[in-house]
């Protein structure tokens, strides 16, 4: 039978708002009743009901995350920061893999809210959901424009194209393609392929569907090679990305860096240690994490910030013997 606080009052020999007192530590107690309180809570296993505090308190300390999936290992690693971060400042974090799914994203961020989260962090790339709607719902996107009032957070993603085409011009690549997501997603991470376009006199840019399906991302890898015998750099907008390049390279029997180079983004300390011959442009994700938390509390406490920023972040090119 579930333990409730009146049981603990009458253990202790006390009132009910004598026990909630000393458990929310407001008010004065003497300590002769703390410790009948605290003995009688130990004594009988009692938990205190977060739910009922919360509604008092009106706030429940909790966040929603929404990635598109924790098998990737930009958003694993973004995601142990950003509940590192919380976690410090008294938050606790719902974690959400929508992958990439539009029905899916709107009904983990429905039952975020219902569940009177205190605020939202979004990583995935689905637009329309009308929950991100909500003015009074704090909210933070990173990589992603949800609207006009929801700050981003995020890398300097031109910059990142910048100094990965620039380095592969600089390694003598004549015939440089970039490799992308779908160009109909309004992202920042867009500025990587503009960077790209910019720079390069004859920009050949592939656009993958599904940027975590490895298989496709083969597929498309392959394709490029038959099209395309010639290219000798090729620009990838993630690591794990440039990993199936380098795979498919070694089945075509294609010599990295001889005949190919590649240059990844993301430089997560997984692929770093995994990979530890991959150029790429390495973001600051704890900075990112760390960024995104803080706006988020600021938005939940009431402070007063603009709602409509983008914070953009310093990337760096971390090179190795892929180029």
């Amino acid at each position: 039978m579930k333990v409730k606080l009146e049981d603990v009052a009458k253990l202790a020999g006390v009132s009910p708002t004598t026990v909630s007192r000393v458990l929310n530590n407001r008010g004065y107690i003497s300590d002769k009743t703390r410790k009948k309180v605290e003995d009688a809570v130990e004594e009988l296993n009692y938990y205190p009901n977060d739910i009922a505090r919360s509604l008092f308190k009106k706030r429940t300390n909790f966040i929603g995350l929404i990635v598109p999936t924790i098998n990737n290992p930009f958003f694993s690693e973004l995601s142990f920061y950003i509940e590192k971060i919380s976690s410090n400042l008294g938050f606790k974090v719902i974690l959400c893999n929508s992958l990439g799914e539009f029905e899916k994203e709107k009904s983990y961020a429905t039952m975020l809210i219902r569940h009177q989260v205190d605020g939202i962090i979004v990583c995935s790339y689905n637009r329309g959901i009308e929950a991100y709607d909500n003015p009074r719902l704090p909210i933070v996107a990173i990589d992603h424009y949800l609207s006009p009032t929801i700050p981003v957070v995020g890398s300097d993603n031109y910059q990142g194209g910048y100094l990965a085409v620039k380095h592969l011009i600089d390694q003598g690549c004549k015939k440089i393609i970039h490799i992308n997501g779908p160009g109909d997603l309004e992202t920042p991470t867009q500025n990587r392929r503009k960077a790209y376009e910019e720079i390069v006199d004859n920009p050949i840019t592939y656009e993958l569907n599904n940027l975590f399906n490895e298989e496709e991302t083969a597929k498309t890898i392959r394709k490029i090679f038959r099209d395309h015998p010639d290219v000798d750099g090729i620009f990838a907008s993630d690591d794990i990305t440039a990993a199936v390049c380098l795979n498919v390279a070694d089945e075509l029997n294609i010599s990295i860096p001889n005949d190919l180079k590649v240059v990844g983004y993301d430089g997560t300390d997984t692929v770093l240690s995994l990979l530890p011959h991959l150029t790429t442009i390495q973001q600051p994700i704890e900075e990112i994490a760390n960024t995104a938390v803080l706006i988020l509390n600021k938005l939940i406490n009431d402070f007063e910030i603009e709602r409509n920023t983008e914070s953009v972040l310093a990337v760096q090119l971390v090179k190795n013997s892929t180029t």
